[in-house]
């Protein structure tokens, strides 16, 4: 499309079903009640000129720009702040008007630099644009840069500046912080002409203060005061795109705006669904890493792992691969090929993979990064529920009257949500945060939880087993909602099991280390408090009882009758921009697209026609037993598409022995990352800017992800796995994403009324989208659940086999950061490494102390699987006998300490659990050091030979 900007209404919408109809400018006009004359004017094409006003904050009536004269009011009303009226007349246009207008601006523009020429918001200026429409062609009144003389312009954000000389005090970034972000950052400094925005306390700039380089301050301001750095440098957009955000699994929607073929920005679409104009430092910024220089653009092969890498052809590569694979099938059969598919790549791309595995190796080894993150949530809610996802859409937060977030940080791993949360919780909602970490939505800005139960890492079946303990026995159940919705047996076999003393919270306090009384009040809470709707993370699955911690988080949302309606729910917040749509693609081994099992005949029949070939009825290997067949010597080709399972994956050692051992390892991505230490083939990826296709996020919508620029690598991801499909003679032959999907939606029945042209038309649709439910399905579970009753499941604790102990005597948890983003192969390739340039090690005083350990020092964190090394930061955001770190730097490879125990149902890895001790050290170790020298060895390319 042709570069416009979006569309500024003034306030935001009303959202009363009332309407009234009033007449502006002899215009008749019918709004909803409680709109403001400045949005009913805009509505209905007319153009009010106005500074301090946008529709993403609430309205302000400080610029004095908007008046108009209303029949039979006084005066000359901010048509920002006047609400229309039924038969109100407006004029927006008089003389008066006019002359008022002038003069405000006039004031405006004395105190604002004249240099339009040579600013980079030049023809992109709010100011200049009042300016036009009030007529305003002389001043008065000479700029003397009052109150901002000597003000230097602030470039400590990497990504943005801030000219306090531009600035016209409009507020817009202050409220925007506020309401939007809910950061509360920034401030007005000052009166009158020595007004200005200050970004924390004195001293502070954009970087040291509480900003979180959001952008909403810098996409609500109406001058070049708050101007991102390459809009000066490269210039205006010429045209725009939109798309979806290839970062968290919030799934925000973006005008990739352009000039040329290079990006200018990334902004937050007002109408995303998912995100609502909103973003977050990754997805507004964090985009730099597509053009990288360490970025791989030409096939490379090698025929063993100690040699250099190789520069070919397509052809060459392709041809290799599809030669050595159809070797490999030859000598030990079809079971020793596998794949992996990618949570970062689309869901036509997932697809293809798994395709590929079924019916080009003839296998079902294929499997997802879903694996070791969100696996025991498909397993979980299939349990209870019937399906295998959340049951809310994000919008639904802001019905909840409490909101329980476990084992999750949506501050850090899902931002956009995260503010939405905020924004209900200063309306009035309540907040229970069980988590050993004291996150931020525990205490920060007008947001404080009324409970904090910071358990054990590893008792979380226990808490929420207390917590039911606590409902049913004081009577606190939805009897109804059971007795109509649910399986009563079930339930009163259930209710029994947690009503037994031994689950009372007095009882298992030792155990969880949670107060009793705590945990009683949290529970009451969480049964009376009105709507109650729950969030959880990696903080509930990465657990060895993580599919019980599931299907207790279901138990608990049914024994309260909050499932089916708006503001309650069970709501997993997924890790990766697609992690959700991989699952729902077939991407694990003992199921085909839409959640069905391989061994189904009915269903395999499907696929077996429309494919044209035989599929193996046997499930497959997950990617750990993969890794443990390599070692044994029966798995010999591994497939990985945008996933680095060497540093994403448990025990580092014993994925690094897997990989060592297979005869073809091919990785599928950007960069050369850590498993292409072990990788024959390097097939170059294309990033989300340079394809299309779709994205599913974490609350089941699907959205479109448009091509903006032409793949540097010369092939989307999705033509890379059909070339390699047609190298091994498969035949395929898609011309478009749009005609993968349309496979997908007549073989899946939760995606039969999805199609490309649909989503076009419609933005988004969320799954499932059938006969039954034509415009999707927001809210799951509205009339019933899908396997007819919902099913209550006991849940016994059973301790982790991961035991502290004299050796090792703390516990380690793991988890993200805001401003990095899983293994950190993107976001560590951009600025946001200002932010976090290395992992470190979070650990108690108590501890430190014992330990003489200091903040900034080196430490050596070791388990019983292995060791590294990394700088500590004492703080008590962790409890006595807790540790916690990020995975973020492959210079740390914190997996190098997790162990091989896992989920008991889904073998998602425990990563939340290791038993480890810490002690003062010189720096990196001997492991660290040779990994580093080996990394450097696998990253060498051989040079072309002279001609």
């Amino acid at each position: 499309m042709a570069y416009e900007p979006q569309a500024d209404f003034g306030t935001p919408p009303s959202r009363s079903e009332r309407t009234v109809t009033l007449t502006i400018d002899g215009r008749a006009v019918t709004v909803p009640e409680g709109t403001s004359v400045m949005r009913a004017a805009a509505t209905s094409g007319g153009s009010i000129p106005s500074l301090c006003a946008t529709d993403s904050v609430k309205a302000f009536g400080s610029c004095r720009l908007c008046l108009v004269e209303v029949e039979g009011m006084r005066g000359t009303p901010a048509s920002c702040t006047t609400p229309v009226a039924e038969g109100m007349v407006v004029k927006t246009q008089t003389p008066r008007l006019a002359k008022l207008r002038k003069g405000v601006m006039e004031l405006y523009i004395s105190d604002h630099p004249l240099d339009c020429l040579t600013c980079s918001a030049n023809n992109d200026c709010e100011l200049q644009d009042a300016a036009a429409e009030v007529g305003l062609r002389d001043v008065r009144y000479g700029y003397e840069g009052a109150g901002h003389l000597g003000t230097p312009t602030d470039s400590s954000n990497p990504y943005f500046d801030f000219d306090p000389a531009k600035c016209i005090v409009c507020s817009r970034c202050v409220r925007a912080c506020e309401e939007v972000q809910g950061t509360f950052a920034l401030t007005i400094d000052g009166k009158g002409f020595a007004s200005k925005v200050s970004a924390g306390q004195a001293g502070d700039d954009f970087l040291s203060s509480d900003c979180v380089s959001c952008g909403a301050c810098v996409q609500a301001c109406p001058t070049a005061t708050l101007n991102e750095k390459a809009v000066a440098e490269i210039g205006k957009p010429e045209r725009a795109v939109v798309t979806t955000c290839a970062y968290c699994g919030v799934g925000c929607t973006f005008r990739a705006e352009m000039r040329g073929e290079q990006l200018v920005r990334m902004v937050p679409w007002k109408d995303g669904k998912a995100n609502h104009g909103h973003s977050c430092v990754k997805g507004r910024f964090a985009w730099g890493y597509a053009n990288h220089r360490d970025r791989v653009l030409s096939p490379m092969i090698r025929e063993g792992i100690e040699q250099p890498w190789r520069e070919v052809s397509w052809d060459e590569a392709l041809q290799f691969t599809a030669r050595r694979i159809a070797e490999i099938k030859a000598a030990h059969g079809a079971r020793a090929l596998g794949g992996i598919t990618s949570s970062r790549c689309t869901n036509e791309e997932a697809y293809l993979v798994q395709k590929l595995v079924r019916a080009g190796f003839g296998c079902n080894n294929v499997d997802t990064c879903a694996r070791v993150c969100h696996s025991p949530t498909g397993y979980g809610l299939k349990a209870t529920f019937g399906t295998s996802a959340g049951t809310q859409d994000f919008d639904s937060v802001m019905d909840a009257d409490v909101i329980l977030v476990i084992g999750a940080n949506p501050t850090d791993a899902h931002p956009v949500f995260a503010s939405q949360m905020k924004r209900r919780l200063r309306e009035g909602a309540k907040l229970i945060v069980i988590d050993p970490r004291r996150i931020d939505l525990v205490r920060s800005p007008h947001v404080e939880a009324a409970f904090h139960l910071p358990l054990r890492p590893g008792t979380n079946v226990a808490v929420l087993t207390a917590m039911a303990h606590v409902i049913v026995t004081e009577g606190l159940a939805d009897e109804q909602f059971i007795r109509e919705r649910c399986d009563t047996e079930e339930y009163a076999d259930w209710a029994q099991f947690v009503s037994d003393a031994k689950h009372s919270p007095e009882v298992l306090e030792p155990v969880t280390g949670v107060s009793a009384a705590d945990l009683r009040a949290a529970a009451r809470l969480y049964a009376t408090g009105g709507n109650g709707a729950i969030y959880y993370g990696l903080g509930v699955t990465e657990h060895s009882q993580g599919s019980s911690t599931v299907m207790a988080i279901a138990n608990l949302a049914m024994a309260t009758g909050n499932i089916g309606r708006r503001g309650v729910g069970v709501n997993p917040l997924r890790g990766q921009n697609n992690v959700q749509g991989s699952c729902d693609m077939g991407s694990f081994p003992h199921e085909l697209a839409g959640y069905r099992h391989i061994s189904d005949a009915a269903t395999r029949a499907l696929f077996e026609a429309d494919w044209g070939v035989a599929l193996d009825p046997e499930p497959g290997l997950r990617i750990p037993n993969m890794l443990d067949a390599a070692v044994d010597g029966s798995f010999r080709a591994l497939y990985v598409q945008g996933e680095d399972i060497l540093q994403s994956d448990p025990n580092t050692h014993h994925v690094a022995a897997g990989l060592a051992a297979m005869d073809l390892v091919i990785v599928h991505d950007l960069f050369l990352n850590e498993t292409a230490n072990y990788a024959h083939v390097f097939l170059p990826g294309s990033t989300f800017l340079e394809k299309n296709g779709t994205f599913t996020n974490a609350e089941r919508r699907i959205q479109l992800v448009r091509k903006v620029m032409e793949p540097a690598n010369g092939l989307e991801d999705w033509e890379v796995t059909q070339a390699l499909a047609n190298a091994m003679g498969l035949g395929w032959d898609y011309a478009h994403p749009a005609e993968i999907m349309a496979e997908i939606a007549r073989l899946t029945p939760s995606f039969a009324g999805v199609s490309h042209e649909a989503l076009d038309r419609e933005g988004s649709l969320q799954w499932p989208v059938n006969a039954a439910h034509p415009d999707g399905s927001p809210i799951m579970h509205v009339d019933g659940f899908a396997n007819g009753k919902g099913k209550f499941v006991i849940t016994d604790y059973v301790p982790t086999d991961e035991k502290t102990g004299p050796r090792f005597p703390l516990l380690l948890t793991t988890g993200r950061i805001l401003s990095q983003y899983n293994v950190g192969a993107q976001t560590r390739r951009t600025a946001n490494t200002v932010w976090h340039e290395e992992d470190v090690l979070e650990i108690h005083p108590h501890d430190a102390e014992n330990r003489g350990i200091a903040s900034g020092q080196w430490v050596r964190l070791a388990s019983r699987t292995g060791e590294t090394t990394l700088r500590a930061e004492v703080t008590d955001r962790v409890a006595p006998g807790v540790v916690y770190t990020t995975f973020h730097h492959p210079a740390t490879q914190a997996n190098v300490v997790t162990t091989d125990y896992s989920d008991w149902a889904t073998n998602c890895p425990e990563y939340k659990v290791t038993a480890v001790q810490v002690a003062p050290s010189n720096g990196p170790s001997d492991w660290q050091q040779d990994y580093e020298a080996l990394s450097l060895r696998s990253r060498r390319i051989a040079a072309e030979p002279a001609e």
